[in-house]
């Protein structure tokens, strides 16, 4: 599940956008740890990583500091950055706290969105039909991305759409656009929340907002118990 505003995590190609480069390594990374490709207590190597992403150490370096400052990784003095506790309370902490911010712009939004925006929603679930069909995955990313944050401008309510992008980079977006049950379920959770917007039934586009999420928890942490995180 993608919710509002994460933009596309890279996967194992070579990163390009090098203005950005350390932030694009600390999105690959948090990705993994979130989907369970690194687990808990696992070590992540810099020169592994650098080479996975075709980049030098120093991105890879800077970025695990990021990630260390958000408590994601550990330093271990002399051996190097380890992936810290993930339990499945932290989980369900992070898709709470997303669901309440993204119920709340749902429940905005449908109190002043226009005719305009609603059409501009609608193609764009449209596009993430065809994309979900096709197994676009990076496709998938970027329109879940898009039509999150243009539900977002319609609440406008910048700070609570600025708190959303800061707990929504901890979502491992490509773990659901690779999943073709979760992408066809978002095309009708979309599909459901357009139509109350277009009503401006406030209570029903919190309501689908908030399964959305709760939809997204479930799914997430049922992958993280069948690959053994919490072994």
């Amino acid at each position: 599940m993608t919710s509002s505003a994460q933009p596309r995590p890279v996967g194992s190609r070579a990163l390009r956008r090098r203005p950005q480069l350390s932030d694009d390594v600390a999105v690959h990374v948090r990705n993994r740890i979130m989907s369970g490709g690194v687990r808990p207590g696992e070590f992540i190597r810099l020169d592994e990583t650098a080479a996975e992403l075709g980049v030098s150490v120093t991105p890879v370096r800077e970025a695990l500091l990021t990630l260390r400052g958000e408590g994601l990784v550990e330093l271990v003095p002399h051996r190097g950055y380890v992936v810290a506790p993930l339990s499945r309370g932290d989980i369900d902490d992070l898709f709470w706290l997303q669901g309440q911010i993204a119920e709340e712009l749902a429940r905005r939004a449908a109190q002043s969105i226009t005719p305009e925006t609603v059409a501009e929603l609608t193609e764009l679930n449209e596009q993430l039909r065809e994309a979900v069909r096709a197994s676009e995955g990076a496709r998938i990313e970027d329109i879940e991305f898009v039509f999150h944050r243009t539900l977002n401008r319609a609440a406008d309510a910048h700070k609570l759409s600025w708190f959303l992008l800061n707990a929504t980079r901890y979502t491992p977006a490509s773990f659901y656009s690779s999943d073709p049950d979760w992408g066809g379920a978002a095309v009708q959770s979309h599909s459901d929340l357009i139509e109350a917007l277009a009503r401006g039934d406030s209570d029903t586009a919190g309501e689908v907002t908030r399964r959305h999420f709760t939809d997204g928890a479930r799914r997430l942490v049922r992958h993280l118990d069948e690959v053994g995180v919490w072994n």
